[in-house]
């Protein structure tokens, strides 16, 4: 871990000499920090992961909001949250809604520490209040139910069968029975270290759960100090760059895009906000979304940033952030009347160290992207809206049963087509019914009559004998 101080000047903060640009906006997709082993239920941050959040964002902070830094978004509040400027957003996982929740008091810490005069309210009686936890201020997020539309936008992976079948066709590839094949004698050498989990046997170390191994020996490594051995680095090495190869297989492929479903769902929120920073002429200044790292793998395919390092094919480190920065190339005094004058430029930072670096979008040799051929690049690749998802994914999601594919048969009727045999069957439900509705018809009249017969000799003979009152 690097002390706050390093880290901002790694991102490119306080220190970075004056530039001749404006920031209108940005956006930020982050990964959650340290954590505990995903291969068991309830996993969440560990405190140093909240540490490792919290510290990209106090980055960030020094980065888009100080007033001494030549990055600052324009006219963003440096030391206050202001609602309209600020959209944060995550799954409703306990794991990245605490992942956003660390990222943003870093960005936005509390007010006491910052600027005490602003977490003190003085009443009209000349009462000075002071506001609880330091000014701790609460930024809104936006958790995105399992059961809404809305968390396709960070997890287009979940609940979609055609994304399901399409990664798991890696599986049946000649590269995967390979990996497999050759790498048995490797796995089988870590059975000391997870011979432990309940549902593990020596037949499942291999290649087929890559990533799984991995995270249960790298989390193993970090926190428990009863390992049966030390690892050694090139053997973690090795577990790393496995599961690389394996996750970014299940999570892109050029000729199968269905794989990529969760990054394209992500480029649409990447637009959409980016596009509400445009169409709000700069109100909406900083957006943030936390996800997990195979968004980030399908998305690195998806804008061919592999083509710009080969680094990008594998996993993001813990606290990864990518950052979309809207900007013009030089100074300004208020949001540009024209969209044409806009760029965009795509920065990542590999974990809670290193730098925030640049790198070209979509192939291109440039390190940025004027405004409207980013949105036809991001638009070719992105899912935009939830019909869309529910009908690539094929999904069985409550909120998709409007989206459903029509019965083919229901369909013809509604064009006024229908074919001979289902004429013939409909004729002959009608005819049937026909029938039916006339023999009812029928019993009903003849019961009628018998019985008005019956009556009509009963009152003859009441009559005859002077027993009907008038």
């Amino acid at each position: 871990m690097l002390v706050s101080g390093s880290l901002l000047v790694l991102l490119g903060g306080i220190a970075s000499p004056s530039i001749a640009e404006t920031v209108h906006g940005v956006l930020v997709f982050t990964r959650h920090g340290d954590r505990t082993s995903k291969h068991y239920s309830g996993y969440g941050l560990t405190s140093l992961g909240f540490e490792q959040n919290f510290q990209v964002g106090s980055s960030y902070r020094s980065r888009y909001l100080s007033s001494a830094s030549p990055r600052r978004i324009f006219n963003i509040s440096e030391d206050k949250y202001v609602p309209s400027q600020i959209y944060a957003s995550a799954p409703d996982q306990s794991v990245l809604i605490n992942t956003a929740t660390a990222f943003l008091q870093g960005f936005y810490p509390p007010l006491g520490g910052v600027s005490p005069k602003l977490a003190t309210q003085t009443l009209n009686n000349g009462t000075a209040t002071q506001n609880p936890l330091n000014g701790y201020q609460y930024v809104f997020l936006h958790g995105a139910d399992a059961n809404s539309p809305d968390t396709i936008w960070l997890k287009g992976d979940d609940a979609c069968p055609a994304l399901t079948n399409a990664s798991e066709s890696f599986e049946n590839s000649t590269e995967f029975q390979a990996k497999l094949e050759s790498t048995k004698a490797f796995y089988a050498g870590f059975w000391d270290f997870l011979k432990g989990v309940y549902d593990y046997t020596p037949q499942k170390m291999t290649y087929a759960k890559a990533f799984d191994i991995f995270d249960l020996i790298n989390v193993a490594n970090i926190h428990n100090s009863s390992i049966p051995r030390n690892i050694t680095s090139e053997e973690l090495f090795q577990l790393r760059t496995l599961a690389d190869s394996a996750e970014f297989a299940y999570n892109f492929n050029a000729s199968q895009p269905a794989r990529s479903i969760g990054g394209k769902t992500l480029t649409g929120a990447i637009l959409n906000q980016l596009n509400q920073t445009v169409t709000t002429k700069g109100k909406l200044k900083f957006s943030l979304l936390a996800g997990s790292y195979d968004s980030f793998l399908a998305f690195f395919g998806l804008s061919n940033l592999i083509s710009a390092s080969t680094n990008f094919y594998g996993l993001p480190d813990y606290a990864s952030t990518m950052a979309f920065e809207l900007f013009t190339p030089e100074n300004t005094t208020a949001f540009p009347s024209d969209v044409n004058a806009l760029s965009v430029r795509f920065l990542f930072h590999n974990g809670s160290a290193g730098s925030l670096d640049t790198f070209p979008l979509f192939g291109r040799s440039e390190n940025t992207t004027p405004w409207p051929e980013f949105v036809t690049q991001m638009k070719s690749r992105a899912i935009t809206n939830a019909e869309q998802w529910c009908q690539t994914c094929n999904s069985p999601d409550d909120f998709c049963a409007l989206y459903r594919t029509v019965p083919t048969s229901v369909a013809e009727k509604s064009k006024g087509g229908m074919s001979n045999a289902m004429a013939g069957v409909i004729g002959a439900m009608v005819m049937l019914g026909v029938v039916a509705i006339c023999g009812i018809l029928a019993f009903v009249l003849f019961w009628r009559r018998k019985k008005e017969a019956a009556v009509t000799t009963e009152e003859k003979a009441s009559v005859a004998s002077g027993s009907v009152s008038v």
